[in-house]
C-alpha cells in the first residue's frame, strides 16, 4: 500500500512552544480517515498530562463535551482502566522531564468532515512516564457535538512542549 499515507501537516518542535496545532488552515477535507503520528513529545515542565483537543476552523474546541476511555499496560505494576465524560480536553498520558521520558502515539481521526456526526479518535500510546516507567495504552475518545472538525491541538496541562515531531496524514482511499 505504498503511498497510502499522504502528509498534510507537520510540526517539529525544537524549542518551547505552548501548543501544536495540526490541520486548521492546512486541513484537506478529501479524506475520510486521518492519522496523527507523535514521536519524542517531551514537556518543559515535570509531571504534566498530554492534552488533546479537536479544532473547529483552526481553533481548539474547549467545550465540556469530550469523553474518553483508555486501558494502560504498565511495566512496573498492573494495568489500569481510565475513563471520563464531559471534559474540556482529552488527557491521554502523564510525562515528565527526566532522562528518556517521552510520549509516542498514533491517533486515527474519524468523522472530522461530517457536520452531522460526532468526531472521534482511536489512539495507541507508548511512553516512559514521569517516573521513568514504560507503559503502553490503547483507547478512544469522542467530541459529543455534531460539527465538522478540522484538526487537533496538543499541549500539556501546565507549561510548554519542549520538543517532539507531530505529523498529520490523510489515509488515501
Amino acid at each position: 500500500m505504498s503511498g497510502s499515507l499522504i502528509k498534510i501537516d507537520e510540526e517539529i518542535v525544537t524549542s518551547a512552544v505552548a501548543n501544536v496545532t495540526l490541520g486548521g488552515s492546512d486541513w484537506d477535507s478529501s479524506y475520510d480517515v486521518y492519522m496523527v503520528a507523535i514521536s519524542n513529545f517531551t514537556p518543559a515542565t515535570d509531571n504534566v498530562s498530554v492534552s488533546l483537543r479537536f479544532t473547529v476552523s483552526g481553533t481548539a474546541d474547549s467545550s465540556s463535551n469530550y469523553d474518553r476511555a483508555l486501558k494502560t499496560l504498565k511495566a512496573n505494576t498492573t494495568f489500569s482502566n481510565t475513563s471520563s465524560t464531559n471534559q474540556t480536553e482529552l488527557l491521554v498520558g502523564n510525562i515528565g522531564t527526566g532522562t528518556s521520558e517521552s510520549y509516542q502515539a498514533i491517533y486515527y481521526l474519524y468523522n472530522f468532515n461530517n457536520a452531522s456526526e460526532y468526531s472521534f479518535c482511536t489512539l495507541e500510546v507508548s511512553a516512559r512516564d514521569l517516573n521513568g516507567n514504560l507503559l503502553g495504552g490503547q483507547g478512544g475518545a469522542v467530541l459529543t457535538v455534531q460539527q465538522a472538525t478540522d484538526g487537533v491541538q496538543l499541549k500539556t496541562t501546565s507549561g510548554n512542549i519542549a520538543s517532539g515531531t507531530f505529523t498529520l496524514y490523510g489515509l488515501k482511499k
